[in-house]
């Protein structure tokens, strides 16, 4: 086969089909390119069919327990008891507020009614435990002279006149309720809503997407709208997980639409460096089909999309399109040589087929290791971006240089390939070049150390959870966070609930020495700077002990009598069920908060811990946590615990990764030092933008590791190729320059692009994170191009030519 080679020795230069032996390569190129046609008619076939199944089946939303780390002790806790906990799990809270006037309005009295009764027949709601005024749970106590005295704070005939209002009003005075049900100012009040976890009609799961939707179409819009005495003007403010996730679930709808200005940016850069149409086409096509396919498996195989998972697609769709660029360089600068364009496809293949597969790997690795999160929601994602990964080798690896082989690129992009080629030892490059001289060296690494050390010391200033009131899911002004504010300032307890749950044997939380130690705990609780106060069984029995004796302040107390004890917790079971269980086996003692920021929930749970480890005996049990602060304040601990795991394994399995590549320990310093450097940075910027490590956040470090890795995988090879083929350090990382620089610069750039557009989305955790990624795939890329040669020229000078070992599998210097 008469062949030429180029001015590199690498690619020959097969002008003619009749020139080449299309039995050549290794059995899957032989198996891939003779068989064209087919391997496009399949693919279009599999396209097809998954947008099918993504269309009609992938649907968005979100579990309550899918956020919890189901193996953590305190959710363990929580889990086994929560049928026995009713309002301190998955709970609304919606309140009606007059716009103008108070609550003795009959009118808003009216209009409360009817929003009650419409919540009670919301699906999903636990009718049983619901609470407002319009309740009978919600009741009122006094003593009298003849004994106690009682009933529903709303009177049983209750008609909007104004013996009815004083009455009412008397009622809300005596059962002490304002503050938990009734705003302090008397303009508001609250409707206290459980939720179920499944449909009971259907056994489905709620759909809190629908269930949000129902509360903004049935409540919110229908009542607000209202005016004029038969119809008081309202405004409704409602919180809860429901609520939450159904607003997060409208915003990544919203978010859907930066798909699409993600997809034009990177056209744009794509086109930018080749100015070929085509290929740029093929490029973004293929990414696109490779999201298509991860949608529709995880559609097929059950899974929907969440808050979390729905970033995937714009992270596949970022690395296909990088991966594709690199293919894509490979074919156009074997073609501007004179190959034909399905030879030129073959080499490419050829030489980068191993080369992508180790890529994808090192970016499967940084998803893979989220696994080791017990949240659901993260393993999910994790799962979700590992199908997307795998689909990425038949469409960006194989996929698009069939394609490829078919269409060529322009005369124009060739010939521009051939002078960025001859002029690749100017300008930047150059520059670039000039750190693997040893003064440009000592200054790269000095720098990056300082830069190193800075942000090491702010990084220690890193927070574990929420760092802001509120739900730090959404933006501080979305209508969340605004109805969240207006409760919390009209309200003396928060949403924020601690609870530890007392657990005995049946009956057993009556006995005068378990309702003692829970009292130790609360007073114990209260002490604790962050809690507003405290509220568990104890309380209602003493006040009803005290009433029962003329209301004598001395009888405020437990007593020893445990008829007396009986008397006073069957007369609590009326007015407040839920401070223990039918058997009186469970009973929670909660801490209302004044904020679930991370320092707060800290020293709450070290007080809580150190209280249950020090009284609970075989006769009781003080088990951590309930309530939505409990319930955060565990997912925290998990959070911390898998920081630095997960930053273990993705380092580990990195550095593995790169000793099988590279098979030299020193390269594998080069390698990862860049990422270190760039994962400390991200650290420190967190600290300075205000972001605490959560649940949204923790990803973010392990998929910049394993993605960034990508950038040393293609510099690194070219240079300690060209190294054992005698060639100097300069020499060497001038030719990596000039084949994979400009292109790791490409990819730099398009992978930010791919998750810049989050930075603008509704959902701040979204926000958070494109911030980071956008700032560790920048910051990768620059590490990469400038420490690398760098760190090369004290690690790998002279020291891979002198030994010599071994060959690596061809890679392509045009990748």
């Amino acid at each position: 086969m008469a062949v030429a080679h180029d001015s590199h020795d690498r690619a020959p230069v097969v002008r003619s089909l009749a020139e080449f032996d299309r039995n050549s390569g290794n059995a899957l190129e032989r198996m891939i390119f003779n068989h064209r046609l087919a391997v496009m008619v399949l693919c279009a076939f599999v396209t097809v069919a998954l947008a099918l199944v993504a269309a009609t089946k992938l649907h968005l939303n979100a579990s309550f327990e899918s956020m919890l780390p189901q193996s953590q002790p305190y959710i363990q806790n929580y889990l086994d008891n929560r049928n026995e906990l009713r309002g301190l799990g998955n709970v609304l809270r919606v309140v009606v507020a007059s716009r103008e006037g108070d609550i003795f309005d009959p009118a808003y009295q009216d209009t409360l009614k009817k929003i009650n009764d419409e919540l009670i027949l919301t699906p999903g709601v636990d009718r049983a435990w619901v609470k407002s005024l319009w309740t009978p749970s919600v009741r009122w106590t006094e003593v009298t002279e003849e004994g106690f005295q009682g009933g529903p704070v709303m009177p049983d005939a209750y008609d909007g006149s104004p013996k009815a209002t004083e009455a009412l009003k008397l009622n809300i005075a005596r059962a002490g309720i304002v503050g938990r049900f009734v705003g302090n100012d008397f303009r508001s009040s609250m409707i206290f809503v459980p939720l179920l976890d499944k449909d009971p009609a259907t056994g489905a799961p709620i759909d809190y997407r629908a269930l949000s939707a129902t509360l903004e179409d049935n409540i919110r819009t229908k009542f607000e709208q209202g005016g004029g005495q038969a119809t008081p003007a309202v405004n409704i403010h409602i919180i809860g997980f429901a609520k939450l996730v159904g607003d997060l679930i409208d915003g990544v709808s919203q978010v859907m639409t930066y798909f699409a200005i993600a997809a034009l940016i990177a056209i744009i850069v794509i086109f930018a460096y080749t100015r070929c149409a085509r290929s740029t086409a093929l490029v973004v096509a293929c990414s696109v089909v490779a999201v298509v396919w991860q949608l529709g498996l995880i559609a097929g195989l059950g899974f929907a999309l969440d808050p979390f998972s729905i970033l995937v697609p714009f992270l596949i769709f970022a690395i296909g399109v990088s991966h594709g660029a690199q293919k894509m360089n490979g074919i156009v600068q074997d073609i501007a040589r004179g190959t034909h364009r399905l030879i030129a496809a073959r080499f490419t293949f050829r030489r980068l087929f191993l080369a992508g597969m180790t890529a994808l790997v090192a970016d499967a690795v940084g998803f893979a290791v989220l696994m080791v999160i017990d949240i659901p929601v993260i393993q999910s994602l994790a799962l979700s971006a590992s199908i997307g990964v795998a689909v990425l080798i038949f469409t960006n690896l194989i996929l698009l240089p069939v394609l490829l082989s078919y269409t060529g690129v322009s005369a124009t992009a060739a010939q521009r390939s051939l002078k960025a080629e001859s002029s690749a030892s100017t300008g930047l490059w150059a520059w670039l070049e000039r750190f693997t001289e040893r003064r440009w060296a000592i200054g790269a690494i000095a720098v990056s150390a300082i830069l190193t050390v800075a942000g090491f010391v702010v990084s220690l200033q890193l927070k574990i959870g929420d760092l802001e009131p509120g739900a730090p899911e959404l933006r501080a002004d979305s209508r969340y966070n605004r109805d969240n504010a207006f409760i919390t300032a009209n309200y003396s307890l928060s949403s924020d609930q601690f609870a530890v749950i007392v657990k005995t044997a049946a009956e057993g939380c009556l006995k005068y020495d378990t309702l003692i130690e829970a009292d130790r705990l609360a007073w114990t609780l209260q002490q604790v700077p962050g809690v507003q106060t405290t509220v568990f069984l104890g309380d209602a029995v003493r006040q009803i002990t005290a009433g029962s004796y003329e209301g004598n302040p001395k009888w405020v107390t437990l007593a020893r009598n445990q008829d007396v004890l009986n008397y006073g917790a069957q007369q609590a079971s009326v007015n407040n069920p839920d401070l223990f269980n039918n058997d009186c086996s469970v009973m929670p003692v909660i801490a209302y908060l004044t904020d679930h920021r991370a320092e707060t929930l800290d020293r709450v749970v070290a007080a809580a811990a150190g209280f249950a480890e020090a009284h609970s005996s075989p006769e009781r049990a003080f088990l951590l946590a309930a309530g939505s602060a409990g319930i955060e304040a565990a997912t925290n601990i998990v959070v911390k615990e898998a920081n630095r795991t997960m930053l273990f394994y993705v380092y580990g399995a990195v550095i593995v990764l790169c000793f099988i590549t590279f098979r030299n320990w020193r390269a594998v310093v080069v390698a990862v030092v860049p990422l270190v450097v760039t994962s400390i940075l991200c650290e420190a910027l967190m600290v300075v933008l205000g972001i605490g490590v959560k649940v949204g956040t923790l990803p973010v470090i392990a998929l910049g590791v394993g993605i960034g890795v990508d950038y040393a995988l293609y510099l690194l090879s070219i240079q300690l190729a060209q190294q054992r083929a005698d060639a100097t350090l300069a020499e060497a990382h001038r030719c990596a320059l000039q084949f994979t620089g400009k292109v790791v610069a490409l990819v730099g750039v398009t992978l930010a692009a791919g998750v810049v557009t989050w930075i603008w989305s509704p959902i701040k955790f979204q926000a958070d994170m494109g911030i980071l990624l956008t700032f560790m795939f920048v910051w990768n890329m620059v590490g990469a191009l400038i420490l690398i040669p760098a760190l090369s020229h004290f690690l790998l000078k002279d020291t891979v030519r002198a030994q010599r070992f071994g060959t690596l599998p061809e890679l392509s210097l045009a990748a």
